[in-house]
């Protein structure tokens, strides 16, 4: 299997070295959204570890019509651009539709197909005749293997810039579990693999501001996990005050736990790139 690898922005995806994909969950008030980026800076720089920062312009999934869905494409891409420009850090949203693709790829590095729709072709495609990396989230209802199939689909436009991302299987009961045999079979596709760990431990059918609709006691075991697995980056959303989060208030990790919750996944992944060279 050759494992492939290419750069996002400054960020190298593939290598030894692990990458972390960052921010709000949605797109909130723009002073929310910069002191994020401030402090992940800071975070980042001082472990060494390479950031993309991740938040949507629409969460278009969201479980009622009630719930906040984000500023829109154009003021969040105004966002997203400012945060690029002010701390250079390369970028990922998500897209729902299929138009939307190239005026997001105008501005990020990333676009990020929701784990809902990753079966969408023309979604799918759209995203990947931008030229631009395609984040594929791992649908809930799909086997491990079968991701290969949207990935097939974006190679059949010669784009080979992929992410595969998981976060956990929903077996119809509000709940996601997450099997580490996931992280093999996604590496057997040859292309980097990133786990979604704050994701996975959301509790479907409870809103999400509900401290109920999430499971942090299990952050910490589920990342080492997924790093000693072997995955390529990890995907932890995060916030000033998780608690006020206008999305997944139950599942984002407090940005002021961020450093010390990342050290020990960045001594990990370094035992697991030497285990794996010896």
């Amino acid at each position: 299997m050759i494992k492939r690898k290419f750069n996002v922005g400054n960020v190298s995806v593939g290598d030894d070295t692990m990458f972390l994909i960052s921010g709000p969950c949605v797109i909130e008030d723009e002073a929310i959204m910069m002191k994020t980026a401030e402090e992940l800076k800071v975070i980042t720089e001082r472990l060494n570890i390479p950031l993309i920062y991740k938040s949507s312009f629409q969460k278009d999934n969201r479980s009622s019509v009630n719930f906040y869905q984000g500023p829109g494409i154009d003021e969040g891409l105004r966002i997203l651009q400012r945060i690029k420009e002010d701390f250079g850090f390369p970028l990922l949203t998500d897209i729902h539709y299929p138009d939307q693709a190239a005026p997001a790829a105008e501005v990020v590095d990333i676009l990020q197909i929701p784990a809902y729709l990753c079966m969408q072709t023309t979604l799918v495609l759209e995203a990947a005749r931008t030229g631009k990396t395609v984040n594929l989230k791992h649908g809930q209802f799909l086997a491990p293997e079968n991701m290969i199939k949207p990935v097939q689909k974006i190679e059949s436009v010669g784009n080979h810039n992929i992410i595969l991302t998981e976060r956990g299987y929903s077996f119809g009961y509000n709940d996601l579990i997450v099997d580490p045999r996931a992280f093999y079979h996604m590496r057997e596709t040859g292309y980097p693999v990133v786990f979604d760990v704050t994701h996975s431990i959301r509790k479907y059918g409870i809103p999400s501001a509900d401290p109920n609709g999430g499971a942090r006691q299990y952050l910490e075991v589920l990342a080492r996990a997924g790093v000693a697995s072997g995955v390529d980056g990890l995907f932890v959303e995060t916030h000033p005050c998780p608690s006020e989060a206008l999305c997944d208030a139950a599942s984002q990790l407090d940005i002021a736990h961020l450093e010390e919750f990342l050290k020990p996944l960045i001594e990990l992944h370094q035992v697991e790139v030497r285990y794996r060279k010896d």
